[in-house]
């Protein structure tokens, strides 16, 4: 899904306060210029492919939703509509610093450096792209950075956008579980089900536990 698409659909989901869709006006009103007019005229008409890490929170805060649905990747306006945004708190330094003292470099058996996370995106972040985001020189990454720091870590785009708490104190054990495809896959398909089917899929794997500790009992 194109990002034009993406923000119509956002601003569909997440009307005015008046029931009215967000001109590029109010929007550059509601976020003090961070956001200007014409910007979101060429968001909106698909001149702009990769926006900026501080555009893409500015637009959120305005309209009312959480920076992460910008990542979403089943968005539907139901998805982006029942999502309520939530208040900022830590930033993108502190998690990008977190993740990097928790990963370890297998082949030095230290945690991962600038060079490593560059060499790990394969192209995608520089060293000096690392160390400024790293640092919190860099406050304004593009979209493309924020995915590119995802995929190397092995952690959803909104472990950098959602400021509402601290980052979590990831062990080792839970990188190794975002770092798993299905595992991932699983979580991410689950995360946005009711209560109920959620209980109902720990069941089902509760019965493999079972299944698997009768089986290692014979």
């Amino acid at each position: 899904m194109h990002i034009a698409e993406r923000f119509e659909m956002l601003l569909a989901a997440h009307p005015h306060p008046d029931g009215r869709t967000w001109s590029g006006q109010e929007i550059d009103e509601a976020t003090g210029g961070v956001v200007t007019r014409s910007y979101v005229t060429n968001l909106r008409k698909g001149r702009i492919d990769n926006p900026g890490y501080e555009k893409l929170r500015a637009i959120a805060k305005a309209v009312g939703f959480p920076p992460e649905l910008w990542f979403e990747e089943d968005l539907t306006a139901e998805s982006g509509a029942r999502m309520a945004p939530e208040p900022e708190g830590a930033d993108l330094a502190e998690r990008v610093a977190h993740l990097m003292a928790m990963t370890v470099n297998e082949a030095t058996g230290r945690a991962y450096t600038d060079a490593d996370v560059a060499r790990a995106s394969l192209g995608d972040l520089s060293e000096k792209d690392v160390k400024a985001i790293r640092t919190g020189t860099l406050s304004d990454p593009s979209g493309d950075q924020i995915v590119a720091l995802a995929d190397v870590f092995g952690v959803p785009p909104s472990y950098f956008l959602n400021q509402a708490k601290r980052p979590p104190l990831l062990d080792q054990e839970a990188m190794e579980i975002f770092r798993d495809e299905t595992v991932s896959a699983i979580a991410h398909k689950s995360l946005h089900l009711p209560g109920r089917e959620k209980e109902m899929i720990l069941g089902i794997i509760q019965q493999f536990e079972d299944s698997r500790g009768a089986t290692h009992e014979r």
